[in-house]
């Protein structure tokens, strides 16, 4: 069981061989993931479209995110964070090279109130 959000690293991850994906918390409304980086992006021509509002932070590294209504992309740093709304295509244009980029996303439902 993991104790601390920067250790216990997947093997795949500490050899930069692909993105991992770690779920730490998940509920029938709420997911909470850790996602650790090394240098991936999104496929050409890819874009998320989740059917959850997701809100992501990272905690370590840096990353370009970038909305399809949006013309430039938004650069992360450590500490900053992001509300992707459900249904909104984005994709992740890079993340560090130089060393993991550790990102915590909480995945949840909109109340129907807040769906307008």
């Amino acid at each position: 069981m993991m104790t601390n959000i920067f250790t216990q690293f997947p093997i795949a991850a500490l050899n930069a061989v692909e993105e991992t994906f770690e779920t730490l918390v998940d509920r029938p409304d709420v997911r909470i993931e850790r996602i650790i980086s090394s240098g991936q992006a999104s496929p050409p021509g890819f874009w998320y479209c989740q059917p959850q509002s997701e809100w992501v932070i990272v905690l370590q590294g840096c990353a370009g995110l970038r909305f399809e209504n949006e013309s430039d992309v938004r650069e992360l740093r450590v500490g900053d964070f992001v509300t992707i709304p459900a249904q909104c295509r984005h994709r992740v244009e890079w993340t560090d090279p130089n060393g993991p980029t550790v990102w915590l996303a909480v995945h949840y439902d909109m109340p129907e109130s807040d769906k307008g």
